[in-house]
């Protein structure tokens, strides 16, 4: 398969917030150009797009995965589901011995845990020692492998061949979220997944310094006697015009989903629809640090999308050097007219005219230098179905 690439750029202005905290509960920052900036994480925002698919029902449970250090409680459920005599602790020992055998990974119960634990009965479960991504359809696959091996779960996974369908089950069957943000199994590195998509952090498009609000909680039963607070302290936040950027590797989402999500659908049908889910879930998705606080529910001002066969390409450098925002006229007009001059100059040297196809969703008067450097689209509704379309055609013809 020919090289496929989505580019996916946002300019978003975010009022006083704190979406992404470092250690010290400030705002994270970054110095770029010199200056210091605001700054998302990219895992902060990967987060809220994998979430934002179960949220907003972009896809269907059974296409997810579960990332979890619990993988024994998730399978043991799965198991007594299917075979309702095998519950409890029995259950949870098959699950261990099974997740063991699939991903090499030990499964076993924390000592401090077992030591605390007041007698058999209140043992916890076993867990993984880091975070494991299994998809729905893998722990589905392994459940009805664990029931039939139930009696001796030890010696029916010494078996050579219940051994290598174990590791093929967690080896296949990827869900999309799996397929498009990797999965790392430190224990067999043969069953990891190279993640599709590349998600950039987030930055201000200018200069910001943090700010810290004091605030104070009244105490509601304080008599007029009892003057002063019950509570003060001080929340760190600012506000910021953010350029966002992801790069989704088509033709590797397309080896990662491989035989796809379910048997009844066309090969190249489950990537189009990863890749309208990320997208749709990119976009609209809100990193929800500190929201109840800031209320910071803003959708992305501009969006620009480019499918290309040559590499992804990023447009941070155009702001490089800092919008000034001069005369108290923001930041969001500024920062769309040197994406408009930037974008056409670093394609006119380094894109492919011929393979490659923009589009432009935008919102207000202080974008429109953006409206000749794509295909206009009215919603996102109407962006995410023109680049499924367009990305199903490109599979088609170069698959």
């Amino acid at each position: 398969m020919n090289r496929i690439f989505l580019d996916v750029h946002a300019l978003q202005t975010v009022p006083p917030s704190n979406l992404n905290r470092d250690d010290t509960g400030a705002p994270k920052s970054a110095v770029y150009g010199g200056v210091p900036r605001a700054r998302v994480s990219s895992q902060a925002w990967k987060r809220a797009t994998r979430t934002y698919f179960t949220d907003e029902q972009l896809l269907d449970p059974s296409e997810l995965g579960v990332r979890t250090k619990k993988v024994a409680e998730v399978l043991a459920g799965r198991i007594t589901a299917l075979q309702p005599s095998l519950n409890g602790a029995e259950a949870l020992a098959i699950a261990a011995e099974v997740i063991q055998t699939a991903t090499g990974s030990k499964i076993e119960t924390p000592k401090r845990k077992t030591d605390a634990a007041k007698d058999d009965e209140d043992q916890p479960a076993p867990v993984s020692k880091y975070l494991m991504f299994l998809s729905a359809r893998q722990f589905d696959r392994l459940a009805e492998l664990a029931v039939e091996g139930a009696a001796d779960i030890k010696t029916y996974l010494k078996d050579k061949d219940n051994k290598a369908r174990a590791k093929e089950i967690a080896d296949t069957r990827h869900s999309v979220d799996i397929a498009l943000f990797g999965r790392m199994v430190a224990d067999s590195a043969d069953i990891n997944v190279d993640a599709a998509v590349q998600v950039a952090h987030a930055i201000s498009v200018h200069r910001v310094e943090n700010e810290s609000d004091y605030y104070t909680a009244v105490d509601d039963h304080n008599t007029d006697a009892e003057p002063g607070a019950g509570m003060i302290g001080t929340v760190d936040f600012n506000s910021a015009t953010l350029y966002r950027y992801a790069a989704v590797s088509v033709h590797q989402l397309a080896r990662n989903l491989g035989e796809g999500l379910r048997e009844d659908e066309p090969v190249n049908l489950p990537v189009r629809r990863a890749v309208e889910a990320f997208v749709h879930g990119f976009v609209a998705s809100l990193p929800t640090g500190k929201i109840n606080t800031f209320g910071h529910h803003t959708l992305p001002d501009a969006v620009l999308v480019k499918l290309r066969t040559s590499r992804p390409i990023s447009f941070v450098a155009a702001f490089e050097e800092p919008v000034s925002g001069e005369q108290g006229g923001g930041h969001l007009r500024d920062a769309c007219e040197r994406l408009a001059q930037y974008v056409p100059d670093i394609e006119r040297a380094y894109g492919d005219e011929e393979t490659t196809i923009s589009w432009v969703l935008r919102v207000g008067t202080h974008t429109e230098k953006l409206s000749g450097i794509g295909t206009e689209t009215t919603s996102l509704a109407t962006l995410v179905e023109s680049i499924g379309q367009a990305v199903a055609d490109r599979l088609e013809k170069h698959g």
